[in-house]
């Protein structure tokens, strides 16, 4: 390395100007679509500045963690190119230094940017995401037109509220259509309500209200209602419920180690479940065999002692518990929130580390280039990086729908990317 410690430095100077390039052009792309948006609409309900520009910081970690794999990839496309066009490649070569040399320095950068988008995945997001959530939730307390407009309806899961107007804390007129925990239809109304703290959970928004009315039919039977009133009642809504940039993190906003603790315990509870499905099978097994030993007990030969109409409901009875046991005896037990964190698991660590495969489809896709190095590696990594994400949520969609190995479904764009790479390699060793 140090024989061509000069070589390294100019090609790390120019990836990394490349990588900041597309890192800046994928940053604006998201943060046009999802936090200049998201800030513009919040800023209109009169929310200071300063607790905006905080929201925007939290919420870098996700597209930043998402723009430096692609921006590696159109980094070192744009890199190799720009030396393919200009002869610099040829150039390299001429003075006998061999294109594993060139090919070695981009592929060093490439591993220290997949770490570091590892990082702000695995350390930052979780962070972010947390802080978030705790800032938007002081918002919506001292500001509930953030979530509660006046004279509105809002659908919040099963929940339905229709605000009169809404001032400061404090909501003149307010109606909730919900169901009760029986799952009975109920009209809440309240002259007046107002957020207030709850320190015991910070995962719901208390709304207190004054002067109730609540009516709730009976589902059971139809045309009978109850009716209640109150003088105050505290009305707590789920935050995962409100709106989803604040719901509780999930697979994704987590920490790769705490996805991996989850995932140990789903695994334990779905062995447990099927420990449990397999000793009904077999009573179910036994019913069977218990019963067609019954049947042949009353054979032809007994029937004068036993009439025919005796052996019709044991024929029915060993029929049934057959039926019974054909029809769950193939069902398979599955935890679909257990196949979602193992794919969010596996997706932790393949897309940062597809940095790694994208460099070695971007240098021999860069050698290729013969003109407008810089340009025609822009706009060729912008056409790969949309393959690889199409890969990527075909994929995770095989895998949540066919139960696809997590392993295979997240790491598959990366083996393609690195199997269309080592075919651009060949291709280009015959040139």
């Amino acid at each position: 390395m140090t024989r061509y410690r000069t070589l390294y430095k100019y090609i790390w100077r120019e990836y990394l100007l490349s990588f900041f390039v597309a890192l800046a052009f994928f940053f604006f792309i998201f943060f046009i679509n999802q936090l200049l948006l998201m800030a513009e609409e919040i800023l209109s309900k009169r929310v200071p500045f300063a607790d905006v520009s905080l929201l925007i910081l939290y919420s870098l970690p996700s597209i930043l963690a998402i723009s430096f794999p692609f921006s590696s990839l159109v980094g070192a496309l744009m890199t190799v190119g720009r030396f393919s066009s200009d002869r610099e490649m040829l150039a390299v070569q001429a003075s006998g230094i061999p294109r594993r040399t060139v090919f070695f320095p981009i592929l060093l950068m490439a591993l220290v940017i997949a770490f570091g988008s590892f990082l702000m995945n695995d350390i930052l997001l979780p962070v972010g995401t947390v802080k978030f959530g705790r800032l938007y939730r002081e918002l919506i307390y001292s500001n509930p037109e953030l979530e509660l407009e006046s004279y509105s309806v809002k659908n919040y899961q099963d929940t339905i509220l229709i605000t009169g107007r809404v001032d400061e804390r404090r909501i003149d007129t307010l109606m909730i259509i919900d169901k009760t925990s029986d799952q009975d239809k109920r009209v809440i109304t309240a002259e007046e309500a107002e957020l207030v703290e709850n320190p015991e959970n910070e995962n719901v928004v208390t709304l207190r209200l004054d002067s109730v009315t609540s009516h709730t039919s009976d589902r059971m039977r139809p045309g009978f209602f109850s009716y209640s009133s109150a003088d105050s009642m505290l009305y707590n809504i789920l935050l995962s419920d409100i709106t989803v940039a604040i719901r509780e993190p999930g697979p994704r906003e987590m920490s790769s180690r705490d996805v991996r603790s989850i995932i140990e315990e789903k695994e334990k509870e779905l062995e447990k479940r099927k420990e449990e499905y397999q000793q009904l099978l077999d009573r179910l097994a036994y019913q069977y065999i218990s019963e067609h030993r019954r049947l042949d007990q009353l054979s032809v030969s007994q029937l004068d002692k036993h009439p025919r109409n005796r052996l019709v409901p044991v024929q029915q009875q060993t029929a049934a518990a057959f039926s019974d046991y054909n029809t769950r005896k193939d069902r398979k037990i599955t935890d679909r929130s257990l196949q979602i964190h193992r794919l969010e698991y596996h997706k932790k660590f393949s897309i940062p580390f597809g940095c790694l495969f994208f460099v070695f489809i971007a240098f021999p896709a860069g050698l290729f280039t013969q003109k407008s190095g810089r340009a025609v590696g822009f706009g060729l990594g912008l056409l790969i990086s949309m393959i690889y994400w199409g890969l990527l949520v075909g994929g995770q969609t095989m895998g949540l729908r066919m139960g696809v190995n997590p392993v295979f479904a997240m790491w598959l764009p990366n083996i393609v990317i690195f199997l269309a790479g080592g075919v651009l390699f060949l291709m280009r060793k015959r040139v």
